[in-house]
């Protein structure tokens, strides 16, 4: 199995969200800016990789939590669903509807960036996660994807690029090992 290929199913288990998360999590406190801001900071300042993983999954719980409407997160626990299911052609068919529907919600942006890429269709995609990246400059999942997508086309520096702005959001993420190292830095 070749090194992009391991890659990607190591970006398939970082994006794996629970089907349901949308629908057993509470909506967000009114004050969702300041509570998601809290937990960027913590994200980037946790002392340990244990700690940032679970800070991590605060943040995935907001995001897909952040639904604007309850139609908006029945249409994504279907997608989830599906792609849970391999059925990347029904996931896509709701993503399309939700993005649609709520065109502000990241990660409706996100959810279907991550399944274009499961079906390597690297420029749409990376399309979506233009999007995502223009609604939450700060979505390490979105920055990495994007890092993956740039070196398996070849765009090595693009890629490196956006994985440096991935780890300056969250030092602890996983894709920090496949940093090149410039000469004279030590590993």
């Amino acid at each position: 199995m070749n090194r992009i290929r391991v890659l990607s199913l190591l970006i398939l288990a970082l994006v794996a969200t629970p089907a349901d998360v949308a629908a057993q999590t509470p909506p967000p406190p009114s004050d969702a800016r300041a509570v998601h801001d809290r937990l960027f900071e913590a994200l980037r300042t946790a002392p340990t990789e244990q700690a940032a993983r679970a800070v991590e999954d605060r943040i995935w719980r907001f995001w897909m939590r952040s639904a604007p409407d309850p139609e908006s997160a029945d249409l994504m626990n279907k997608a989830m669903e599906r792609r849970e299911q391999y059925d990347f052609a029904g996931a896509i068919e709701h993503l399309d509807k939700l993005v649609a529907r709520a065109p502000d919600w990241s990660e409706a942006w996100n959810q279907r960036a991550t399944v274009l890429f499961f079906q390597e269709e690297f420029d749409r995609s990376l399309e979506d996660v233009e999007k995502v990246l223009a609604l939450e400059p700060r979505h390490f999942g979105a920055l990495a994807g994007k890092a993956v997508m740039l070196m398996q086309q070849g765009r090595i520096e693009l890629g490196q690029k956006a994985l440096h702005e991935a780890v300056a959001v969250h030092p602890w993420l996983r894709e920090r090992r496949m940093l090149l190292q410039s000469p004279g830095q030590s590993p």
